[in-house]
C-alpha cells in the first residue's frame, strides 16, 4: 500500500501543475476576447479563428482543471446524502462512485472518441466556418483530459482505500483556511484600508 500512496502523490503532483498551468489558459481566453472585442467595435472586424480559439481554451481550461477540481475534492456531490454521512460513509461511497460511474465513463469516453481524433488528424480537418482553425488539436484535449481525469481517479481511490484501512487521515477533509473569495475581500479591505491613511 505504501507504493500505491507514493504512487498517488505523483499523480497529484501532476495534477496540480497541470491544473494550475492550465489557470493561465483563462487569462489568455480573456486577453484574446477582449481583443476580439476591441477590433470588432473600432475596426468593425472579426474573425472566427480568434472566436474559435477562444472556444479551443475554454475546452482546455474545461479539461485539463477536471482532474484538478477532483482532487481539491470541489466537485459535484450530492450535498444531501454525503452530508449526512460519516467520513468512513462518504469514503465508501467515494470508492463506489470511482468504481462504478467514473473510471467506466472515462474509459468509454476515450474509446468512443479515438476513432473521431485519429480521423480529425488523417484529413486535418477544418473548421466550416471562413477563416476557421484546424479542429483536431482541440480534439486531443478530449484523450489528455480524460486520461488526467482517470489518473486522478485511481489517485483517489488509493487515498480513500488508504483512509478506510488507517493508513492516512480522511481525504474528503477541506483545508479550514480562507476561500480564494474571503482572500480577496480582504485584500480589497486592506487596500481601502492603505488608501484612507
Amino acid at each position: 500500500m505504501t507504493l500505491l500512496l507514493k504512487l498517488s502523490k505523483l499523480i497529484d503532483w501532476l495534477t496540480e501543475r497541470v491544473g494550475k498551468g492550465a489557470f493561465w489558459l483563462v487569462l489568455l481566453m480573456t486577453i484574446i476576447s477582449s481583443a476580439n472585442a476591441v477590433v470588432r467595435f473600432i475596426f468593425n472586424y472579426s474573425s472566427n479563428g480568434l472566436l474559435e480559439i477562444q472556444w479551443y481554451l475554454f475546452a482546455a481550461v474545461f479539461l485539463l482543471c477536471a482532474p484538478y477540481t477532483l482532487q481539491k475534492n470541489e466537485h459535484v456531490r450530492i450535498d444531501v446524502l454525503s452530508g449526512k454521512l460519516s467520513p468512513r460513509g462518504l469514503a465508501v461511497i467515494d470508492i463506489i462512485g470511482t468504481l462504478f460511474f467514473l473510471l467506466p465513463m472515462v474509459v468509454l469516453v476515450l474509446w468512443l472518441s479515438m476513432p473521431l481524433i485519429a480521423e480529425s488528424y488523417r484529413i486535418n480537418e477544418m473548421s466550416a466556418n471562413a477563416g476557421g482553425l484546424i479542429r483536431w488539436p482541440v480534439k486531443i484535449l478530449l484523450p489528455i483530459g480524460f486520461t488526467l481525469l482517470a489518473l486522478q481517479g485511481v489517485s483517489e481511490l488509493i487515498k480513500r482505500i488508504a483512509f478506510l484501512a488507517g493508513m492516512i487521515s480522511d481525504p474528503n477533509s477541506k483545508e479550514r483556511g480562507p476561500t480564494p473569495e474571503e482572500e480577496l475581500a480582504a485584500a480589497i479591505a486592506a487596500a481601502k484600508a492603505k488608501e484612507g491613511k
